[in-house]
């Protein structure tokens, strides 16, 4: 399809299962023609009700399909579905004061709401050159990958599992952040190469440790950044001096976008920046960081169908949870992005 996600594939879906969630998968027909292809995942609430949520879905052939779509969703939905959640996979551009003039409202039936994956995020078409690639990033981003190179920071694809795993639960404690288990990552990395996906690790490393890196999953023209981190590097030196920064982070970027050009994808999907920018979150750090790299911002925003009366319930429901967590984990009632 000319409009789909990697999260509409099949390892995403698998790594939901293993959070207790269902896929569940259909085609999407117009006429005697096929013309799309949704995953749904049903998440329970209670005994008795759950929702679907099409993540970055569904895959169309043209967004003018999906006002038609809402009479044969409430024909497969259960009884027990109260809502039903998509984020079509069209990037919007948002630049400019009025961006989210350009945000639609509505298709059809379906009415914007809340994303549960980050709604904005950073794009990078990696199509060019490498020199047009380089040409492209901010003068500190050029400046700090020279300086990794010359320390001898290597990056690439990487099937060490553990030092990844060992990068993203620092990262995450650092800042503060919530996971899910590891079996829900290491699902996602097997079953993601599966009909026409990919999913894989990149790494940075500097004399040998993994300093910063990233998973990625992948379908048709785009690789997503979905998890990742750096450490610090501790070890001592020879001599006993302080370690001087070898810019690991700078070089794992660089590295993945042109893992990515190499492997044949077009855009380079940085994965989520805040909605809105807090010099004193540790997410605008990391906005800072990926905007070296790219400034194409654009949103992906999502649409909600009511499937029951008890709709608008389970919305207020969703988002009293949401913030419940965010108190528990961070002691803020914001969201991260």
């Amino acid at each position: 399809m000319p409009i789909t996600s990697a999260l509409q594939g099949w390892g995403y879906g698998e790594a939901r299962r293993a959070l207790g969630q269902t896929p569940l998968r259909y085609l999407i027909w117009q006429q005697e023609r096929v013309v799309g292809a949704m995953q749904l995942i049903r998440k329970r609430l209670v005994p008795g009700f759950s929702t679907l949520y099409a993540p970055r879905g569904p895959a169309l052939q043209s967004l003018e399909l999906l006002p038609l779509l809402a009479p044969a969703i409430r024909h497969v939905a259960g009884r027990g579905d109260a809502l039903l959640k998509i984020e079509p996979p069209v990037a919007i551009e948002a630049v400019g004061e009025h961006a989210g003039a350009n945000v639609p409202a509505a298709y059809g039936p379906f009415v914007r709401s809340e994303t549960e994956q980050p709604e904005h995020t950073i794009v990078a078409d990696v199509s060019g050159s490498e020199a047009e690639l380089f040409a492209g990033l901010h003068s500190m981003a050029r400046r700090n990958v020279r300086a990794a190179q010359k320390a001898g920071v290597t990056a690439g694809r990487d099937e060490d599992f553990d030092a990844f795993w060992n990068i993203f639960t620092a990262t995450n404690e650092r800042a503060s952040l919530g996971a899910f288990p590891r079996g829900y990552y290491e699902t996602m990395l097997r079953e993601g190469n599966r009909h026409g996906g990919e999913a894989y690790i990149v790494l940075a490393r500097h004399e040998g440790r993994a300093l910063a890196g990233g998973f990625f999953l992948a379908m048709g023209d785009t690789t997503c950044y979905l998890f990742g981190g750096s450490v610090r590097d501790e070890r001592p030196t020879a001599d006993g001096t302080p370690r001087k920064d070898a810019k690991a982070p700078d070089a794992f970027y660089w590295h993945a976008m042109l893992d990515a050009k190499a492997h044949g994808y077009r855009v380079f999907d940085f994965w989520g920046i805040p909605r809105k920018l807090d010099e004193e979150k540790h997410s605008f750090g990391v906005f800072r960081m990926k905007l070296k790299f790219s400034e194409q911002r654009v949103w992906y925003p999502a649409y909600d169908l009511p499937l029951s009366q008890l709709a608008p319930a389970i919305v207020r429901l969703l988002r009293w949870r949401k913030t419940r967590n965010n108190l528990r984990k961070r002691g803020s009632a914001e969201d991260v992005l």
